[in-house]
């Protein structure tokens, strides 16, 4: 890696982290992602005389953070949450039924109505896994920058809709907007670090053996899912390296977005209207029938299918005195199912070259 890569990686990363903190001050969803990627966007288009030829962010930068968050993902996979889900039986079956449901149906939408090629209507379709959908679409051959938009689109529209559409039924603000907070993490025990680092090493050197779909994610993800599961060890990540990998996934992800125009970021949100609401659509059908044999809310069966951000939803929880830990329960069940699917039918049945998309 040449000086003008490193400095031109460091200008961009310093403007992305400028960008999240705006971002969270701003109450933006997963601020230091998207703040870090919208800022990164402008300036790589402004600027992008003053950057190296054909620069690309370093992908080998890039590894290490990706690594960290697959052992965030995995670390939820709690045997506290585990244990919850023989009272949950029910609800779990119509999540698995609710993931290829969604995930088709939006695939249908994107392909069709979008236009899209098949990798990138395949990924930007899956209803959870924000993550681990770029990372596979990307080594699918997926349109990038298209996937991204979609991605982010369905999570904000989702934790904007649902609890807007929530407040307006129950006569009071609810979620962040009713001033919830799940900022009680306690102070975290530096002593982990050097685990969580040899969690994320394992984990890329055992993915990359078994040659998994996205291996860079996907192994660490499931190397923190055994060890927080059988209760080895807390795999707990500090508040700012979590937010440092947001931002450095923020900024590779903006350098990409070149290729968007006003015309394609508005049909990317008429799609993705219609993309969230068939999956709220269908969720909510979900919830009707559970309600048959389950003495349960609906509102709180409904958070618990909405295809948003797992805090978002979780918080709207605590604004309706709901369990959240239910609510987070059906959602790290809903991103495991999706990580499981898209990685099966990514082995199984891999899509064309990119070159040659139908």
């Amino acid at each position: 890696m040449n000086t003008a890569i490193i400095l031109a990686t460091a200008c961009l990363t310093l403007i992305g982290g400028l960008g999240g903190i705006l971002a969270a001050k701003l109450g933006v969803p997963l601020p230091y992602m998207m703040g870090s990627m919208v800022t990164v966007a402008v300036a790589a288009t402004l600027f992008r005389q003053h950057f190296p030829a054909d620069y690309k962010f370093p992908q080998s930068f890039r590894l290490i953070f990706i690594a960290a968050i697959g052992v965030m993902i995995g670390a939820q996979v709690t045997a506290d949450l585990i244990g919850m889900i023989p009272s949950m039986a029910l609800s779990f079956a119509a999540i698995t039924l609710f993931v290829p449901l969604a995930h088709g149906g939006n695939y249908l939408i994107f392909r069709h109505l979008g236009r899209y090629s098949p990798p990138t209507a395949f990924y930007c379709g899956t209803p959870g896994g924000l993550m681990e959908s770029l990372a596979m679409g990307e080594e699918a051959g997926a349109d990038i920058a298209t996937l991204t938009m979609q991605q982010f689109l369905r999570i904000v529209l989702v934790i904007s809709i649902v609890p807007i559409g929530l407040s307006l039924w129950v006569g009071a603000p609810v979620g962040s907007s009713g001033g919830q907070s799940l900022s009680h993490m306690a102070a975290f025990d530096f002593h982990t670090l050097p685990f969580v680092l040899l969690t994320a090493l394992a984990g890329l050197g055992i993915g990359k053996l078994i040659r998994l779909p996205a291996w860079q994610l996907t192994g660490p993800l499931f190397a923190a899912a055994v060890i927080s599961a059988t209760g080895l060890m807390e795999l707990d990540l500090p508040v700012w390296m979590i937010s440092l990998c947001q931002v450095v996934l923020g900024v590779s992800l903006g350098t990409r977005f070149g290729g968007l125009t006003p015309s394609k970021l508005a049909r990317g949100m008429g799609l993705g209207v219609i993309s969230v609401g068939y999956m709220l659509g269908l969720g909510a059908g979900f919830v009707l029938l559970l309600r048959l044999v389950l003495d349960m809310r609906f509102d709180v069966l409904l958070i618990s299918f909405a295809p948003g951000g797992v805090t978002e939803m979780a918080l709207v929880a605590l604004s309706l005195a709901a369990n959240p830990a239910f609510v987070t329960a059906h959602h790290i069940w809903r991103i495991i199912l999706t990580v499981i699917e898209i990685a099966l039918l990514s082995k199984f049945r891999p899509f064309p070259p990119a070159n040659n998309p139908d």
